[in-house]
């Protein structure tokens, strides 16, 4: 089956860290795909919260997550990590990874830019 497998979730109290992995199952990631991360908690829309333009560099961020969470490529494993540090209750959801052609400024955060999208891993923060 070919999607992004995101794992990496669990449960851990206010001020803890987590790494989550986005591996690339039958494909590789191209040098210039755009690998977002997008959280969702029941009766809200996904919402962006970090996302890498491989080859590229640029790397986008939603103002809640920025100077905490960072986004990067493991090229060994074929997959993109997102390290979350000093992490709050309003960071629970169910976090998702998906696969964009390219992505700027003006989309990078929206879910209908991406094509791909692999089954969530759930984080839960407990005050």
């Amino acid at each position: 089956q070919v999607q992004p497998d995101a794992s990496g979730g669990g449960s851990v109290r206010a001020g803890g860290s987590l790494t989550l992995s986005c591996a690339a199952s039958g494909f590789t990631y191209a040098t210039k795909n755009c690998v977002g991360w997008f959280r969702q908690v029941p009766g809200k829309e996904r919402e962006g919260v970090a996302t890498i333009y491989l080859g590229v560099g640029d790397t986008f961020y939603a103002a809640s997550v920025k100077g905490r969470f960072t986004i990067s490529q493991d090229m060994a494993k074929n997959a993109v990590l997102l390290r979350m540090n000093s992490l709050v209750p309003d960071d629970t959801g169910m976090y998702y990874c998906g696969r964009a052609p390219y992505c700027g400024t003006s989309n990078w955060y929206r879910p209908s830019h991406y094509q791909l999208w692999g089954q969530g891993t759930q984080v839960t923060v407990s005050s």
